[in-house]
């Protein structure tokens, strides 16, 4: 893409919206290149300071714009510090019917619990520091036993060791481990791409669940949807990155 002045995020903006939005033109031939765009992302591409090294909150660009985020508004972009922050927080960037961008950032020690992502596929970017990861795969679809949802599971991963720098990763509906709980062994910065997003009123909840072992059958579990640990709560903070730009018309992509 010579001469492409789009910042990094606008690219993988444009690449989720041809892989995802109904009837764009390319579909799932675009998976790879959406992959590559994935892979390809920093903690400074999304506006947050992978070093931490301001005060908590919003403070200027001090480092250079790199080669592809050369226009005036990424020269006077401003970077989002995580320093400081003791729980879970999600950066959202962008959201609409057909996917959702955004940045979960973590303190050492803090996990997200085992959730579900129901008919939905994900792509994750570790962008900085480690986080250790505990995944499942539905052997059969989930059934309710009166006002809870659970089922027999397989293991996909367990305490697996993620740090960056790391290429992307993507689970689908019935692979690449649907249901994950994920633990920061440091502070680090995940960013999240789901398509479609999260919604209620269409049959997408997030579902957090407890997991059991099946003794006689190693890498089987029996998962059972569970409330919330008490106290945890995941909090919101600004995206300070380069602007995204929503119509799609301005690219011949």
């Amino acid at each position: 893409m010579d001469g492409d002045r789009r910042s990094k995020v606008q690219r993988l903006y444009d690449a989720c919206d041809a892989v995802f939005s109904p009837g764009k033109q390319g579909g799932g031939r675009q998976l790879p290149t959406l992959k590559q765009h994935a892979d390809g992302m920093e903690a400074a591409d999304v506006g947050i300071d992978a070093d931490a090294g301001g005060e908590q909150g919003e403070s200027e660009r001090s480092s250079s714009s790199s080669d592809d985020e050369t226009s005036p508004r990424a020269a006077a972009r401003r970077v989002l510090s995580t320093r400081g922050f003791t729980r879970i927080t999600y950066v959202h960037i962008h959201e609409c019917d057909d996917f959702s961008m955004g940045v979960f950032c973590f303190p050492a020690g803090a996990t997200l619990p085992l959730h579900d992502h129901p008919r939905m596929v994900v792509l994750s970017k570790l962008l900085y520091g480690s986080m250790r990861v505990s995944s499942y795969g539905w052997v059969t679809a989930p059934r309710r036993c009166g006002p809870r949802k659970g089922g027999l599971a397989k293991v996909v991963a367990v305490d697996e060791l993620r740090e960056a720098p790391c290429k992307a990763s993507a689970l689908f509906p019935r692979s690449g481990g649907n249901i994950h709980t994920l633990t920061a062994v440091t502070p680090c910065a995940l960013l999240d791409v789901l398509a479609p997003p999260y919604s209620e009123a269409l049959g997408r909840p997030s579902t957090y669940f407890s997991d059991t072992p099946v003794p006689a059958v190693p890498g089987l579990a029996v998962l059972e949807e569970s409330d919330l640990p008490e106290g945890f709560r995941v909090v919101g903070a600004p995206y300070v990155g380069p602007e995204l730009i929503v119509d799609m018309d301005l690219y011949d992509y």
